[in-house]
């Protein structure tokens, strides 16, 4: 059950979030941090977390310009991580069931907020004929509240009025087994897709070695770790035995298995140097070559 301050707190970010995307650009409005936001309005962080950045993933590679809209994979973040927290969805269905289908519909409300934002635009040319400062001012501002209520009121009517809709819906799936492992699996596939869509429009082919040396630098630390990781497992669960805890104190071994997995953070830095380099070869100039002493109206017999 969501509580009434819980239905507050995550509308009045969802009003503010698409404001923050428009002006501050903070990074508020992206679904990461909207999971973020979430999962700690509704006490679990971990899963705000993880469905938040399976959605970031998503639209890794998606962008807009002018007018153009986008599903709205914020609003998703919100609604998917409210109701997989509040009545034990998991993660994975939550984002296939939820996630996807709300962020797909709220794009008819971004188109909503467009058009009635454009009646304080036309105010805003009109003040600016006027030499109306003030006036500009105003209608600039009083046009963020179309853009705040298209966020704000289908994640309040969701989370206020949607809770047994989606009850419903997660019980009827609970019956037929088969559609809701299909649904996880798409929920762990979108990621895949975000990244793909990404690399659809970035010059991989001019960049085919690196996009190489980093799919096999990973792979082969993945291995190693995982390799270490097992054994440092192994040793420590050997250690636990009885057979280790009679020996004597002076024969006693010590040992901490302080071995983790590959660290995503140390193959970013290693990508991050291997850009910069690539930014400071790209930025090199070339020395053009001396021109021939040719006389003008001379042909230059290049056959040998």
């Amino acid at each position: 059950m969501i509580q009434w301050w819980q239905i507050l707190l995550l509308t009045l970010y969802s009003a503010y979030q698409i404001c923050d995307e428009l002006t501050i650009v903070s990074s508020a409005g992206s679904p990461v941090f909207a999971g973020f936001i979430t999962g700690l309005v509704m006490g679990d962080l971990k899963t705000g977390l993880f469905i938040g950045a399976s959605l970031q993933l998503t639209v890794l590679g998606v962008g807009t310009f002018g007018g153009a809209s986008r599903i709205d994979a914020t609003s998703g973040a919100v609604l998917a991580t409210a109701f997989s927290v509040a009545q034990g969805i998991d993660p994975e269905l939550a984002i296939a069931t939820i996630a996807v289908p709300v962020a797909t519909l709220l794009t008819y409300f971004d188109i909503l907020g467009r058009m009635t934002t454009t009646y304080f635009a036309h105010r805003v040319d009109a003040a600016i004929d006027r030499f109306d400062y003030k006036g500009i001012e105003r209608n600039y501002l009083l046009g963020a509240i179309p853009w705040a209520l298209s966020r704000a009121l289908p994640v309040f009517f969701a989370l206020a009025f949607g809770g047994a809709f989606v009850e419903t819906v997660v019980t009827g799936l609970a019956n037929v087994q088969w559609l809701a492992n299909g649904l996880k699996l798409a929920g762990q596939m979108l990621p895949g897709l975000g990244f793909a869509i990404l690399l659809r429009y970035l010059p991989v082919r001019r960049n085919l070695h690196y996009l190489a040396l980093g799919f096999g630098l990973t792979a082969m630390l993945t291995v190693l770790y995982s390799n270490v990781q097992s054994v440092g497992n192994a040793v420590s669960a050997m250690l636990g035995t009885d057979a280790f805890a009679k020996l004597p104190k002076e024969q006693m071994v010590a040992f901490t298995n302080n071995f983790k997995s590959v660290s995503m953070i140390g193959i970013a830095i290693i990508g991050i140097f291997l850009a910069v380099q690539h930014f400071k070869n790209s930025q090199r100039t070339v020395v053009a070559a001396p021109a021939s002493n040719v006389e003008s109206g001379e042909i230059e017999d290049d056959e040998f």
